[in-house]
């Protein structure tokens, strides 16, 4: 009985130890699974990044950052090549607004006039214009605004060849007016290298040489946007005091549609974002908006950069609501030396008698004696 009894316990421990040898069996296993695992993990890895230089060696991005291109900076400062971009208003104005805070360029930059014309098509005294800019292409570029209808061109020969941008359609005296001169200040200001923005139409012509008119704008302390106070109705009466507070009465100014300004008010004018709405919203014919936009927001935001008047002769003795404008017949010494002896002004403080560069409105039939009294009257 005692030996029986004995027996029980040893059959106890006997299995006992063959379930742990079982269990450390089964750990170790897992272990040396779970190691396997691990390594075939980490291998793939290995293999994986190995390959990518291998295969962006073989197959280089098509995507590089401008710090990477050494040719980056040069496509950033060079003017676009195509003005016939797809980007709408908003994207342009957007892209335009664009200003460095650094004043110092970090090239050699030649400061330039942008030439911009307001036109419904065609441009009747191109033939002028090529005259007056040829030899002088370093200092200008050009840009045509006319109606969308208008799919007339230029001869490679002409410096208006390929300066059309895109447009609409413009409303006399409705804020599609400004909307179009704003266009055309925007795709100008694409060309780092413009500094100075003058407003023309089909019917304005030079009266001096390039090099005398580049060298009295960029000489100038002041733009040159006409903005004064009209008390009666064709001036204050035309103000709605809807258009409070951003304009108040005292602030409401007028002048004349063609100006010139220079970068940072052409800045100002495309990213304008309080004045617009209020003179597009409340100033409707017989308030005409593109009298008074631009001359009073840029009263009340830069007074002391504007000189208060036009460069664009225009005269309007003959009364109505459009000036006068001339023909082949009007076209003598006489007539230009009139206009040159009348003027009297200021040019940085001091009184200037050279005080108009352009002048409008001239028929197409004056071309003719326009080219022929250039070299002796304009000097080109």
């Amino acid at each position: 009985m005692a030996m029986e009894e004995g027996k029980e316990p040893v059959s106890a421990n006997k299995l006992s130890l063959s379930r742990a040898l079982t269990l450390r069996i089964l750990v170790i296993c897992l272990l040396f699974l779970a190691l396997v695992v691990g390594l075939s993990i980490i291998s793939m890895h290995s293999i994986r990044f190995s390959m990518i230089p291998q295969i962006a060696a073989k197959a280089p991005s098509t995507v590089q950052p401008w710090f990477e291109d050494a040719n980056a900076f040069e496509n950033f400062i060079r003017p676009p090549s195509n003005l016939m971009h797809n980007m709408n208003d908003t994207e342009l104005l957007w892209r335009a607004s664009f200003a460095p805070q650094i004043k110092e360029y970090p090239f050699k930059r030649v400061p330039k006039i942008a030439f911009m014309f307001l036109t419904k098509g065609p441009l009747p005294l191109a033939p002028l214009w090529d005259r007056f800019f040829k030899g002088h292409e370093r200092l200008y570029s050009i840009y045509v605004h006319a109606l969308p209808s208008y799919t007339g061109g230029y001869p490679p020969s002409s410096v208006f060849y390929r300066r059309q941008i895109p447009s609409q359609i413009v409303e006399w005296g409705r804020m599609s007016m400004c909307e179009a001169e704003r266009r055309l200040l925007a795709n100008a200001l694409l060309d780092i290298s413009n500094e100075w923005f003058i407003l023309l139409s089909e019917s304005c012509i030079p009266l001096f040489n390039l090099s005398m008119i580049y060298s009295y704008i960029s000489r100038s302390k002041h733009s040159f946007m006409g903005s004064f106070d009209e008390p009666g109705p064709y001036g204050r009466g035309r103000y709605d005091q809807r258009m409070q507070p951003e304009v108040t009465l005292d602030q409401w100014r007028k002048g004349s549609q063609w100006f010139e300004v220079n970068r940072k008010l052409a800045i100002d004018i495309v990213k304008d974002t309080t004045y617009y709405p209020k003179f597009k919203e409340f100033c409707h014919p017989a308030c005409y908006v593109d009298e008074h936009y631009y001359p009073t927001m840029l009263t009340i935001q830069s007074p002391h950069l504007l000189a208060n008047r036009t460069l664009t002769w225009t005269d309007w003795s003959r009364g109505g609501a459009h000036p006068a404008t001339f023909g082949k017949p009007d076209i003598t010494e006489g007539f230009f030396k009139r206009i040159f002896e009348g003027q009297s002004c200021l040019y940085n403080g001091q009184p200037s008698t050279i005080c108009y560069l352009f002048a409008r409105k001239f028929a197409p039939s004056a071309l003719d004696p326009l080219l022929g009294l250039a070299s002796k009257v304009f000097g080109y």
